[in-house]
């Protein structure tokens, strides 16, 4: 049975096709990119960001893109974070960070990557709204969604994105909107998240 979701969305620019560390994709559709090598897809549902990486060569990957990389500053991570209160999806840990978002959600009947496509319009809206990429996506195409089918796997993710931001330097973000708690004291008898 599937408890949940960590999905990670990626900003524009933030993992590439034939990024260094692996990705999921299995083609390379800009040429300048493509320089650099084909795509280096991957067969694991774990995280390849911890494996070590040439940041040097990401550098210059991520200069022939033919937009900028997005990074958010805090007021749109701010936009982003408040837009994700009108979703109908349960969200259990939330973190944004300048070019990357991760979130935990719930057990939802929508297909996960369809979720996440809602989930990336309602905040492009609340992002076109006050003004920012009026003409284009903040967005990379795809994102990385892992299934959580324990209890032990929904522990950790929450974890995860709640430390995330501790690894950047920054404060933990706290979102009064999002609600871990309550499944998992309805499925453990206690909560173990912070």
């Amino acid at each position: 049975m599937i408890l949940g979701f960590h999905s990670i969305i990626s900003n524009y620019g933030f993992w590439l096709p034939n990024e260094p560390r692996g990705s999921w994709s299995d083609f390379v559709a800009s040429w300048e990119l493509f320089r650099f090598g084909p795509a280096t897809m991957v067969n694991t549902h774990r995280s390849v960001a911890h494996r070590p990486y040439d940041k040097n060569l990401k550098r210059e990957m991520q200069r022939v893109l033919k937009h900028d990389p997005v990074l958010f500053t805090g007021e749109q991570a701010r936009l982003v974070g408040m837009s994700l209160q009108r979703v109908p999806y349960p969200i259990y840990a939330l973190a944004i960070m300048r070019d990357h978002t991760h979130l935990v959600l719930g057990a939802i009947e929508r297909d996960v990557r369809r979720a996440v496509g809602h989930i990336k319009s309602e905040a492009t809206r609340a992002l076109r709204a006050q003004g920012f990429f009026p003409d284009r996506s903040p967005w990379a195409d795809h994102g990385w969604n892992v299934y959580l089918d324990t209890v032990k796997d929904l522990e950790r993710a929450i974890r995860y994105v709640q430390d995330n931001p501790l690894k950047e330097g920054l404060p933990r973000q706290n979102w009064n909107w999002v609600c871990p708690c309550d499944y998992l004291t309805r499925l453990t008898g206690t909560a173990s998240h912070r």
